[in-house]
């Protein structure tokens, strides 16, 4: 099973958007690994985006991101890095497909709803960063056979 790093980004916790969006991934089959609310530091936001460092807009997605705390969320499963991003959507809210999360309740390339990891090597980092060893959890659910074929899992 394949491991996702997803940040519910400030712009979700002040709409009330937490539950909706947790629920997406939960109704699609990913398993919650880890999850914890934490108020981002400028320092762990630094590294967290330190490949948009030379970027004009890196010290506005920092302050967007400190607004007030952010819920950082583990998710498990089959491709789950490619899952989590088909469900979020294009980056720009007003671009992302209706039926994404960004699709349906963003219409900002800032303001988008989620971060989500954009590849293995990305994912493992992003979970490192964020969560101690102990912090994820592995478990399984009986009906994980209901989610995947046999030779699948």
């Amino acid at each position: 099973m394949e491991r996702t790093l997803v940040i519910l980004k400030p712009c979700t916790i002040e709409r009330g958007l937490i539950g909706e969006i947790i629920s997406r991934f939960e109704k699609k089959g990913l398993i919650l690994a880890a999850m914890k609310m934490i108020w981002l530091t400028d320092k762990l936001l630094s590294e967290h985006y330190a490949h948009l460092k030379d970027q004009p807009f890196f010290q506005r997605v920092k302050d967007a991101m400190r607004v007030c705390p952010v819920i950082v969320c583990c998710w498990e499963g089959l491709e789950a890095i490619e899952v989590v991003r088909n469900m979020a959507g294009k980056t720009n809210g007003r671009l992302a497909a209706p039926g994404t999360i960004r699709g349906d309740y963003s219409m900002s390339v800032q303001e988008n709803i989620v971060h989500a990891s954009d590849s293995v090597a990305t994912a493992e980092a992003e979970i490192k960063r964020f969560f101690d060893e102990d912090e994820v959890y592995t478990y399984t659910f009986s009906y994980l056979s209901n989610l995947y074929a046999n030779d699948e899992k």
